[in-house]
């Protein structure tokens, strides 16, 4: 029996590391945010029901919503929404086949909101870290924002080493935050112990009763509690379910309401301390480690969300919302830890924009709260769809279980539409920005597939009509891809024209990605024989399997076919697209794809194929 308690012992230890990083230092701004604002005045009645708004917002929100509910639809063990988005699909596909296409584009579009989120939360941590220096001393308040540039840098740097060395210290490092964090509220909260009266929600009603209009334009500040609160169910592929809620009904969620209640208290005591109660809340000897440990947190957290950046991305691309982009494994045993050099630096870009154009964690609080709040209400629809339609529950058990979350994420995504001219357009900038890509990516492959279609010629009838007139045939095997089976690659017709053979052994080979997170090696393969040793296989992968076709193909071995990697050749077609004048898209979408799809990674690189063993042979294609 000891195995399995250490083994979930050292889940909930990196679940709190990498899930709970990011609302974890939360607690860093939000009550300073709130009270900071100008909009709540400053009255002990009023201390007491933001503490009890805040403490009943992560109950509902996270213990509730995220922990209980959400994290039971999980996609084959995977989550997130991509995940969530790909079982709301297959739910609905046979059973409510008009709404799978509307479905789709309102989970694309709050994963292209995540894109949004990632480059706030970053920067909002890191940047509020360190300007506890500025509590230290108001001569350090010019080195905050080139200090954060430099973290921020180094973060990004380090990527393409991976992080699998350093991984380890993540949960270890993240536990001592929260200790730390419940420590100083304790110190305060024993000084005010009646502060925990907050805890009943007579208080947090009472000041909606009183202050409705207050109440629900500080909700754009309370939001700020449940950052992070979406890498629950993203990350319970990693975790699974029990390490992710032992680690926040043990740890995470009473370390974070000791906290604000601390502040709480300490605010009761010493309301000059609003302009940064979190760090007021240090002894001054404690002040500087304090700022380190929050500093290093506010890293594990962004690093968690960066990781995040890439796995989503590597997902969509299996999915084809996005073109081909370079993947590294960074570590031999773990599969998950990749890296994506466009998608790193392409984050720290726009990170290091957010961080000038706002030049403060109270300014970037602005910009925050649209874009996640938006993903929390994308979330819940979805959530409808899978116990609605994949559960099989009763339509008015679904309507009340998630209409009710759904009110209340309504009511967070409009008090932050308030926000949206103070910076909240900044994170839907960039969603926008994402969901044109991803969109028209999708639209021109399916443009690009209709066009090949059209002008495609039968593979069995061709090879019928080769076979009465046989070209000489060379020792190997040649494996052609194709997009669609049972059509003529454009690289076989070419192999024919200009060098006149066909190899011994003949591949016709036709890679197909899912809405399912994984499929196994016993489903990898289909193998249709076309005779005269000439075989149809399609490829199946999921949306987060690693394609590796070598690896695949070698499967098909004692299937009648004898595959030696040292004779085998891999012909592609590489396709040039050029936008015309005609019924396709809007000519600036047909160029925008052009462009995408010449940008593309090759086919060769992404499908892990020797690079001394493949032939690309080029084709235009008119869309």
């Amino acid at each position: 029996m000891a195995a399995p308690k250490s083994s979930l012992a050292a889940l909930t230890l990196g679940a709190i590391g990498v899930v709970y990083g990011d609302i974890g230092t939360s607690v860093l701004y939000a009550v300073k945010e709130i009270f900071g604002s100008g909009h709540v005045p400053f009255t002990h009645a009023n201390v007491y029901g933001v503490l009890s708004i805040i403490f009943w917002t992560l109950t509902v929100i996270v213990s509730l919503k995220y922990v209980t509910l959400v994290l039971r639809a999980d996609n084959h063990g995977e989550g997130g929404l991509v995940a969530m988005l790909a079982l709301a699909s297959q739910s609905v596909k046979h059973k409510a086949p008009a709404l799978r296409k509307w479905m789709l584009l309102i989970g694309i579009f709050g994963t292209c909101l995540f894109y949004g989120d990632g480059v706030i939360t970053p920067a909002i941590s890191v940047l509020s870290a360190v300007e506890g220096l500025e509590v230290v001393s108001p001569h350090f308040r010019k080195a905050v924002i080139p200090l954060t540039l430099v973290i921020l840098f180094l973060l990004f740097w380090v990527q393409k080493r991976g992080t699998a060395g350093i991984g380890r210290f993540f949960g270890p490092v993240t536990l001592v935050w929260f200790f730390a964090i419940a420590a100083l509220g304790v110190h305060h909260i024993v000084g005010h112990p009646e502060i925990l009266r907050a805890l009943s929600p007579h208080h947090a009603l009472g000041f909606v009763w009183r202050q409705p209009g207050t109440a629900f334009i500080i909700l754009g500040a309370v939001v700020l509690c449940v950052t992070g609160g979406e890498a629950l169910y993203a990350d319970l592929g990693h975790f699974g379910k029990q390490p992710i809620r032992v680690a926040w009904f043990s740890i995470v969620m009473p370390a974070l309401t000791l906290n604000y209640f601390g502040q709480g208290a300490l605010l009761l005591a010493e309301p000059e301390a609003v302009n940064n109660p979190f760090f007021h809340m240090a002894p001054e000897p404690l002040l500087l480690p304090l700022v380190g440990l929050a500093t290093l947190a506010t890293v594990i957290a962004s690093q968690a969300l960066i990781t995040g950046a890439f796995s989503v991305t590597k997902q969509v691309i299996q999915l084809d919302y996005l073109p081909r982009l370079q993947v590294r494994h960074t570590s031999a045993r773990d599969k998950g830890q990749i890296y994506m050099p466009f998608v790193n630096w392409s984050l720290f870009v726009m990170i290091v924009l957010a961080v000038v154009l706002f030049r403060s964690s109270s300014n970037l609080a602005a910009a925050y709260g649209i874009a996640v709040t938006l993903d929390m209400l994308i979330t819940t629809v979805l959530t409808f769809f899978v116990i609605r339609y994949g559960w099989g529950y009763p339509l008015a058990l679904c309507v009340l279980a998630t209409g009710f979350f759904f009110a209340i994420d309504l009511a967070f995504f409009s008090s932050n539409l308030l926000k949206l001219t103070e910076g909240g357009w900044f994170p839907l900038l960039i969603g926008g920005a994402v969901f044109t890509l991803m969109t028209t990516w999708k639209d021109g492959r399916d443009l690009l597939a209709r066009t090949l279609r059209e002008s495609a010629i039968d593979l069995a009838s061709f090879l019928e009509s080769v076979f009465v007139s046989p070209p000489t045939r060379v020792p190997g095997t040649a494996v052609f891809l194709s997009a669609q089976p049972g059509i003529v690659p454009n690289a076989l017709m070419h192999n024919l024209k200009h060098n006149k053979v066909l190899h011994e052994q003949n591949l016709f080979v036709t890679v197909r990605n899912h809405e399912v997170p994984w499929i196994g090696l016993a489903k990898r393969l289909e193998v249709e024989p076309l005779g005269r040793d000439c075989w149809q296989v399609t490829v199946h992968y999921g949306f987060k399997n690693d394609p590796d076709l070598p690896k695949a193909l070698a499967l098909i071995t004692g299937r009648g076919i004898q595959l030696n990697p040292m004779t085998t050749s891999y012909f592609l077609s590489r396709d040039i697209v050029t936008p015309t004048l005609g019924s396709g898209l809007a000519p600036w979408r047909e160029k925008l794809f052009a462009q995408m799809h010449h940008s593309a990674t090759g086919a060769a690189e992404f499908l892990n194929l020797p690079s001394n063993a493949v032939v690309e042979l080029g084709s235009k294609v008119e869309i």
